[in-house]
């Protein structure tokens, strides 16, 4: 872990806040940002708060008259303490990744005769215990090499969870500040993980009011708002360098059907589906790719009626999937197939996996696990043989309380008996009606 860098001193004049604003006026200060953008942008970006120098012209005003032509202005920021603990920063969350082993690639016990094999990519195994460890790694790199994220200087997430237990690692890893800002009702087990790499969480009572708070929170502590549903897309590189969709390919090379036809995801950022989707068609392959939304999500009827606006008035009860709005990194035109999965098809599906394999999954499993039943039904009624690829998105060791908990699921009205029951005739039949 790096030393905690001292905290620099906040610059007098006024900054922009953080959140979905324009990118590149990060970190500069008023009177930078009134020179032209060619001028300016390629210093202002990544500015760590240092002296300006420069040279008051013949002709220009005190009053930065526009009229005026600047023929010649020089503004040096380049820190080289800033730039040594950036690079020490980059190398820190680099090395992680070469520390950490691929995660494995499960098959799930099918009958045999069916002709049809089900895998299951365990991104549990991170260090961190989440698919989300990849992307909290991405959006670090990303914001880092943007020059966003400065020493001693918080950053903050809006999270329902799993991706605020990650940041909250890199954070601590590079030694600044992170304060998550969730829903009241996040689990207990993932609130205590986050407390554990030293972050600091902050609540709210609705879980649409993550996302102001967290860029007011970044605002008013002159920190970095990571916004990781806008920039979990972009963040990851899609084309390779190991990214999940790389990986599964690699794992599957020498298996009975190495091509998927189906790989299944859930959406939360939208990041994941984007990314495998993206490889799937940058390398040639026919794979389809499937995105299973649980109940009170946006993203379903967003993608069905082509609108971008769609929200709903509830939000998800499956943690770390499903948004009340259709987030900015969720790239519905690149996804070829998606399925709406009620909460409780999806609990039954993970008291399935526990049965079948010995493991316990979050929810978010769960729902994807169960579209990928549908689909495997749906290959054998037609014939087909293949192979299909879901995830294991996080340990269901962190919802006891919740999707383990009879109290809890009676209380929430969730029942999952008849899908315990369809499902207990699909693995003798293979159908799921």
């Amino acid at each position: 872990m790096l030393p905690a860098a001292r905290p620099e001193k906040a610059p007098d004049l006024p900054r922009q806040p953080c959140g979905r604003l324009s990118n590149l006026w990060r970190g500069c200060s008023a009177p930078a940002r009134l020179l032209s953008r060619s001028t300016v942008g390629a210093s202002c970006v990544g500015a760590v708060a240092s002296s300006q120098k420069s040279h008051k012209l013949e002709g220009m005003t005190d009053s930065h008259d526009h009229t005026k032509v600047l023929t010649e202005v020089d503004i040096d920021r380049y820190d080289p303490e800033a730039r040594k603990w950036l690079t020490g920063a980059i190398r820190a969350v680099k090395s992680d990744a070469n520390r950490s082993s691929d995660t494995h690639l499960l098959h799930v016990p099918l009958p045999s005769d069916w002709g049809i094999d089900l895998y299951l990519k365990d991104e549990s195994s991170h260090p961190t215990g989440s698919l989300k460890h990849r992307l909290a790694r991405s959006l670090f790199l990303h914001a880092l090499c943007n020059g966003w994220i400065r020493p001693g200087r918080p950053v903050v997430e809006a999270s329902s969870g799993s991706t605020a237990v990650s940041e909250a690692y890199f954070a601590q890893l590079i030694g600044v500040p992170f304060i998550a800002v969730m829903a009241r009702s996040t689990s207990a087990q993932k609130i205590a993980l986050i407390e554990f790499y030293g972050g600091t969480c902050h609540f709210v009572d609705n879980a649409n009011e993550v996302y102001e708070v967290a860029a007011d929170l970044a605002a008013e502590s002159g920190g970095h708002y990571m916004d990781q549903f806008t920039y979990a897309e972009r963040a990851t590189d899609w084309r390779g360098n190991n990214n999940i969709a790389e990986s599964i390919f690699d794992q599957m090379s020498s298996e009975t059907h190495p091509e998927p036809s189906w790989i299944i995801a859930t959406a939360g950022t939208g990041g994941t589906s984007a990314t495998l989707a993206r490889y799937v068609r940058y390398t040639g392959r026919a794979t389809g790719i499937c995105v299973a939304d649980p109940d009170n999500s946006a993203f379903f009827a967003g993608w069905r009626d082509h609108d971008p606006s769609a929200t709903t008035d509830q939000g998800s009860r499956i943690e770390g999937i499903g948004r009340q709005r259709v987030e900015a990194s969720f790239i519905p035109s690149s996804i070829d197939r998606m399925m709406h999965v009620p909460d409780a098809a999806a609990i039954a599906s993970i008291q399935l996996l526990e049965t079948l394999m010995g493991r316990r999954a979050g929810a978010s499993t769960g729902t994807g696990l169960w579209a990928a039943f549908r689909i495997v039904s749906q290959m054998k009624a037609a014939g087909q043989t293949g192979s299909l690829v879901a995830l294991i998105c996080d340990p269901g060791e962190r919802y006891l309380d919740k999707y383990y908990s009879q109290d809890w699921l009676t209380e929430a009205g969730i029942d999952t008996v008849p899908f315990r029951e369809r499902l207990a005739d699909f693995m003798t039949s293979g159908r799921l009606d």
